[in-house]
């Protein structure tokens, strides 16, 4: 299949993959904070997860709400680092002690050979990023149903990045 055609079938395929995706319960909501402060070093409460799809893909980040915070900064590039080098490994571990075994897109994202799916940190004057790129249909639809349940699971702390932004990031 080439590149335009993966392209529009992973647009079309994000309205899909955000219908497949129930609202979560404010109980779920304080479950997956809890869990999150054992895997996240950084405060939930002073920044924010910002999840953008991508035609190959996604990009998400993670910035803090004041510029000036440079312990925060510090922590999530420690945190996006560490994640970026395990997902790279297939090791998923981390995610499913915060989101569960079940989360949508996380079974394809496991069962990914490393040369199927790059994965790009790179550190922003406010926090850092994490760029998922594919060529596979099955992988890149899997990482929009992943950041949909992200979104849903962090909904108090994330918001979905803007689709020019994101476009600009592949």
């Amino acid at each position: 299949m080439n590149l335009p055609t993966l392209s529009l079938l992973a647009i079309l395929m994000m309205p899909l993959s955000a219908l497949a995706v129930e609202k979560v319960s404010e109980a779920r909501l304080d479950e997956v904070a809890e869990r999150g402060s054992h895997v996240m070093p950084f405060d939930l409460e002073q920044t924010t997860h910002i999840f953008s799809k991508t035609a190959q893909g996604g990009l998400q980040q993670v910035v803090v709400k004041d510029p000036e915070n440079t312990e925060q900064i510090k922590l999530i590039r420690q945190h996006l680092t560490k994640i970026s080098t395990e997902f790279r490994k297939g090791d998923f571990s981390n995610l499913t002690k915060i989101h569960g075994k079940d989360m949508l897109g996380l079974e394809v994202l496991r069962n990914t050979k490393p040369e199927q799916i790059s994965i790009v940190y790179k550190e922003l004057p406010n926090g850092a990023e994490i760029n998922y790129a594919s060529q596979e249909e099955k992988v890149i639809v899997a990482i929009h149903q992943w950041f949909d349940a992200q979104l849903n699971d962090h909904a108090r702390h994330a918001i979905s990045g803007h689709s020019e932004h994101s476009m600009n990031h592949q």
